[in-house]
């Protein structure tokens, strides 16, 4: 698999991540197992949890793999914290709290170090000043090697880069953001994707078949066995399940059959070869549905084919993101 360079750093990752979202609550040892695997013969490298996810069981079956199934040195362990249970503050950006939380995800993990490490998303209730200072603190001391953001809008994703170049002493630089990018959601472009590509910073993006909907699974209706179906996720899912997304859905199979393609094919494609995109972050039900989004890997889209998906998927940007001066 094609290596890229992770923002404007020395750190190369493979251009599909591998999501880890479901690990230890609906996908189990074996599942995740096998989907490790296949991952690894392909040439995959970065591999995407955090401290919440499965309540941390996720950390802790990647860790358990990696003891027995793939070598450590192989993979690009990427991790997130800022994320708490607690319904009146969901985010904890707090110096105290980040760098207690990747000690616990290094013990999950069993592992000295991650490679790249996110603060999971913006909280409004903590200096930023402070939560910089704890991706400053884990990369001196070695316990992450990169460090990143998730979910941070554009002026939060800008003031952060900004910040770690500019601030005197010794800074980490912002390699890389996490974020939601699809077809079916495309509003990063209008602040978070300039801002990235201004500073440097690697976008990985998360949920790039539209949560699903872009394979076309759910166009007649939805599988029994999908996330769809399933009482967790059916609300994750339900928001792409409009006519406006129907709308690319038809576009994305309609393209895929012109190509002798798959839609999910053609979803995925599309995504990992935006501007600014570094690698993707896809999560597998199974080792099957793994092997189907990886095989990405041998189509790139032709120029009139992007254009018509641009088109039909175009999302409405007045001002003030486009030159005041042709509104």
């Amino acid at each position: 698999m094609e290596q890229r360079h992770l923002g404007r750093t020395g750190l190369r990752v493979s251009r599909i991540g591998l999501g880890t979202l479901t690990w230890g609550r609906d996908t189990d040892e074996h599942d995740a197992a096998d989907q490790l695997k296949v991952f690894w013969e392909a040439g995959g490298t970065l591999v995407d949890t955090a401290d919440v996810y499965g309540d941390g069981e996720a950390e802790y079956l990647l860790g358990r793999l990696m003891d027995g199934l793939v070598p450590r040195r192989d993979l690009v362990i990427s991790t997130k914290a800022g994320s708490v249970p607690d319904p009146d503050r969901r985010f904890d950006g707090s110096r105290g709290h980040l760098l207690a939380a990747l000690d616990a995800s290094l013990a999950r993990l069993g592992t000295d170090h991650v490679d790249l490490w996110h603060i999971h998303a913006f909280d409004p209730h903590t200096p930023l000043e402070e939560t910089l200072q704890a991706l400053d603190l884990a990369v001196a001391s070695g316990r992450a090697r990169y460090a990143g953001v998730s979910n941070f809008c554009g002026w939060q994703l800008a003031k952060a880069a900004t910040w770690q170049l500019a601030a005197p002493g010794t800074r980490t630089r912002i390699a890389s953001t996490q974020m939601e990018y699809s077809l079916l959601q495309r509003g990063v472009e209008r602040e978070v994707l300039p801002a990235a590509l201004d500073l440097g910073v690697g976008l990985l993006p998360s949920s790039p078949l539209g949560r699903g909907v872009l394979t076309g699974k759910y166009r007649q209706a939805t599988p029994a066995d999908s996330r769809g179906a399933s009482e967790q996720l059916a609300p994750f899912v339900a928001p792409y399940l409009d006519e406006t997304a129907s709308s690319i859905v038809d576009a994305v199979q309609t393209a895929a059959d012109g190509l002798a393609a798959t839609p999910l094919q053609v979803a995925l494609a599309w995504v990992r070869d935006r501007p600014g995109v570094v690698a993707p972050i896809v999560g597998a039900r199974n080792a099957q549905q793994l092997t189907a989004a990886l095989s990405v890997e041998a189509l790139s889209l032709p120029d009139e084919i992007c254009r018509a998906l641009d088109d039909v998927s175009a999302p409405v940007h007045r001002y003030p993101d486009h030159d005041w001066s042709t509104l």
